[in-house]
């Protein structure tokens, strides 16, 4: 009898130990990187996990009745737990960090850590200040989910080599639905409420603070300047949203017209892809969207700033040597005008975007095929 009571007790155990196992939580400092994570969590469910109250408001707002998986939520989202990064460790399952916030010192016995970077830019792990830490954290995950040979090189470019059981080809999780024609055009002049059809649409994507971003700078010029012939539609950082704020009321006051504005933290209906959509041609500095924006093989213009804490590229992995810089005194009209005529890099994009890129449409079975064999 003891021996039965006893065997039953061990299985209780092990089931408990698997059910743990097929936990799944997806982490990220801000709600704009988890439009990373929502492909795999479309495939397999799972746990988000936002550091504090005011992303979980942000979470709930923006994933309103989003949940797929039948979760019994409040506003029908995906279910969201509020759990610091220095509590992670206590967790059993796996864990896909869509930002390199693991803790060095910690140890996480009964987790599984991936990492995949939200979006592949020129700028270094961290920045200068921080390239130590980045290293360390970079070390301590079990894999990392790499989106293309360009993320490789950005690794080995720090000094970083890992074995090859660490590094996971997966491939860019967002392209699949691009590739999969998934994205309607219809549907996002709807969401936008864009005007004047006939007009071509651009794209003004810079990146933030860290990256010497030039919304700032160039916002409402932009918006005074090529609304006279194109609508303008600005994709600002997340970061940069407050701003943004000010900026539309600036516009609005000069009354002017044919300006479109996309949320970045909203991640259904605003996401980047949303906006490639529409673009005939973008204007960025040194956003990771110049790279993902490879898969549209449309023109591209940079903002040249003043950064200098950037990886050292091959000229096939590198947009900036392979595109038209805007320097502050140029005709940005003028500009724009050129390179929708001539697109002269329109070739040289579609070999990028397989260079630096996975792009065969299966990067997200990919992942889900992996995650689904460590569960095991």
């Amino acid at each position: 009898m003891i021996k039965v009571c006893v065997k039953n007790f061990m299985m209780k155990i092990r089931l408990a130990r698997n059910d743990y196992m097929k936990k799944i939580y997806y982490y990220a400092n801000q709600i704009y990187q988890f439009s990373y994570a929502l492909p795999i969590y479309e495939e397999l469910g799972g746990i988000f996990i936002v550091k504090d109250i005011k992303r979980f408001i942000q979470f709930k707002q923006y994933l309103m009745n989003r949940g797929k998986f039948q979760e019994n939520t409040f506003l029908k989202t995906p279910k969201v737990l509020i759990k610091s990064q220095k509590r992670l460790h206590n967790l059993t399952g796996i864990i896909l960090y869509l930002s390199n916030s693991i803790i060095p010192e910690h140890d996480y016995p009964r987790a599984i850590t991936i990492f995949h970077e939200h979006g592949t830019s020129d700028k270094k792990y961290g920045g200068a200040k921080t390239n130590n830490i980045a290293d360390l954290k970079l070390k301590k995950y079990d894999h990392i989910f790499l989106s293309g040979p360009k993320n490789l090189k950005r690794l080995e470019e720090i000094g970083l080599n890992f074995s090859p059981e660490k590094l996971v080809k997966i491939g860019a999780l967002k392209f699949d639905k691009y590739l999969n024609n998934q994205f309607s055009r219809e549907d996002e002049i709807k969401r936008l409420q864009i005007k004047d059809t006939t007009r071509k649409n651009i794209l003004y994507a810079p990146t933030w603070r860290f990256g010497n971003g030039t919304l700032r700078k160039y916002g409402l010029k932009f918006a005074r300047e090529i609304t006279k012939k194109y609508n303008l539609i600005i994709r600002p950082h997340f970061h940069d949203n407050k701003f943004c704020q000010q900026l539309r009321s600036q516009a609005k006051s000069e009354k002017i017209d044919h300006l479109y504005f996309s949320n970045a933290a909203n991640i259904i209906k605003h996401d980047a892809f949303n906006d490639f959509i529409l673009a005939d041609l973008m204007i960025s500095d040194i956003s990771s969207v110049i790279y993902e924006f490879l898969i549209t093989a449309k023109p591209m213009i940079i903002i040249k700033n003043d950064f200098a804490d950037v990886h050292e590229m091959p000229k096939n992995l590198d947009i900036r040597q392979n595109v038209e810089f805007f320097e502050g005194k140029q005709n940005i009209v003028k500009m724009i005008e050129h390179n929708l005529e001539n697109s002269k890099y329109n070739e040289t994009y579609k070999k990028m975007v397989k260079e630096c890129f996975y792009t065969d449409g299966s990067s997200v079975q990919r992942a889900v095929e992996f995650i689904k064999k460590i569960r095991k």
